[in-house]
């Protein structure tokens, strides 16, 4: 298993729309065991494939709360067969737009389908937190990212906030670097 980057917006490979998964192998489990390891190290509840640049049809979620045994839940191809009309607003945020949360309204209850981490078809419903995150993950499949529900004015603030604290992060990454290099013996 491996930490992969997370993309951040405005990456444009975040707003691609990804493709369906043929059938669930190794390779897509290799895959989901890298996005389980590199959302909890960010930490998250929720992470699609197409978050570390790889866009197909895969999520990975874990909503247990601190405490509590990590319960890591694994959807291939996901798609949302029924909602209730009823929606709830929940305070959303999201590892590919870091410190940055608003409320988003979405459907309180979703029955979904989707293939689990062995390849077999789940059909369950999902309420609550589980069905805002669920719809959430599956917005960025279809290059949705929570940011577009909010106001013109708020989407291109948060962009703003997140380009600005990753190039302070990148000029103390660099700073850091030329800090070991300074100090590594001469050959």
């Amino acid at each position: 298993m491996a930490i992969r980057p997370i993309l951040t917006v405005p990456n444009p490979i975040l707003k691609q729309v990804s493709e369906p998964v043929e059938k669930v192998t190794d390779e897509t489990r290799a895959l989901m065991d890298d996005m389980l390891e590199t959302m909890y190290d960010a930490p998250g509840i929720g992470l699609a494939a197409v978050q570390i640049g790889v866009p197909i049809n895969v999520i990975v979620m874990d909503l247990a709360r601190d405490g509590e045994e990590p319960q890591p839940q694994y959807f291939v191809n996901p798609e949302i067969l029924e909602d209730v009309e009823d929606v709830q607003p929940y305070d959303e945020g999201c590892l590919s737009v870091p410190d940055i949360f608003d409320t988003v309204e979405r459907s309180e209850r979703v029955k979904i389908t989707y293939l689990d981490y062995n390849g077999e078809r789940v059909t369950e419903w999902a309420e609550g937190l589980y069905a805002v995150c669920i719809q959430h993950e599956m917005d960025h499949l279809k290059g949705i990212v929570f940011i577009d529900y909010l106001s013109r004015l708020k989407r291109d603030r948060a962009v703003k906030k997140v380009m600005k604290a990753e190039k302070l992060k990148a000029a103390r990454s660099e700073e850091h670097t030329s800090e070991l290099q300074s100090r590594s013996p001469s050959r």
